[in-house]
């Protein structure tokens, strides 16, 4: 028996399921589409097969994301940022402090000792500060995957200047930078400062302290430049996962569980 999970973001769709005793039993994601329900489903199929189990063992499903209220049939739908926060401190209880950078929204949370979140700043504006500023740059000028982004960046032995942060102009002026002959990874150590700095100085914005332990979740979590500078930034060390993409699903499972046993 199995709580599920799905988080149903603006570029993936990932699932938990955690069975009756808090356990992680399996993960799942996939690229949201145009039709979200499809993916909502295809991570919940394939979530259930991971953990072994089948429909009919699921007890509760609790979405989050821009489309958690998509879907047909489940059991409460809970804001991403308290299922972040929920999700994070489950797997970290000394969180302080929640860098999340996704695919079309930024986050900087605040916790207090005890999980509940005291502060939060979110930008969800522009692409500018998210996941989708780097797919939009890399696909159409450095001809480079995603995932080469970290190791690349490191290679930098002089950063290139991007000022701007609205993807259109950033674009310009990587173009720029292209003509004078600028490494491929200085200007990606340019890009990778850009965002580090905006989400640090939005956190700060809300007075966000940046207290330990820091936590760096969603998908830019994987780029190791982006790590990197923000430790520069904040004057210690961050912790990263093997998965930072699931703690937004993991915390919609944790939510319905506390809902369906109270």
């Amino acid at each position: 028996m199995v709580y599920i999970g799905i988080d149903i973001g603006s570029t993936t769709t990932k699932a938990v399921a955690v069975d009756e005793k808090r356990k992680i039993k399996g993960f799942s994601w996939t690229k949201t589409s145009f039709n979200r329900i499809d993916g909502a489903n295809h991570v919940l199929d394939n979530v259930l097969l991971k953990s072994g189990n089948k429909a009919e063992n699921i007890i509760a499903i609790g979405t989050t994301g821009y489309g958690r209220r998509m879907l047909q049939k489940y059991d409460g739908a809970y804001p991403e940022i308290v299922c972040h926060g929920m999700g994070t401190y489950f797997l970290y209880p000394k969180t302080r402090t929640i860098i999340d950078i996704g695919g079309q929204d930024s986050k900087v949370i605040e916790l207090m000792e005890d999980g509940r979140i005291s502060k939060f700043q979110m930008n969800d504006k522009c692409a500018a500060g998210t996941g989708r500023f780097f797919e939009v740059l890399t696909r159409t000028l450095l001809d480079i995957d995603l995932n080469e982004l970290g190791e690349l960046s490191l290679k930098a032995n002089k950063p290139s200047v991007i000022s701007s942060m609205c993807t259109v102009f950033a674009e310009s002026e990587i173009v720029s930078l292209m003509s004078q002959g600028e490494s491929r990874e200085n200007i990606i150590a340019g890009m990778n400062t850009a965002i580090a700095k905006r989400v640090y100085a939005m956190g700060k914005s809300a007075m966000i302290a940046y207290n330990n332990d820091v936590i760096f979740t969603g998908g830019v979590a994987k780029n190791k430049g982006v790590v990197k500078i923000f430790e520069e930034l904040i004057g210690s060390k961050i912790v990263t996962m093997e998965e930072p993409q699931i703690t937004g699903a993991l915390g919609a499972a944790l939510m319905v569980m506390k809902k369906k046993d109270s």
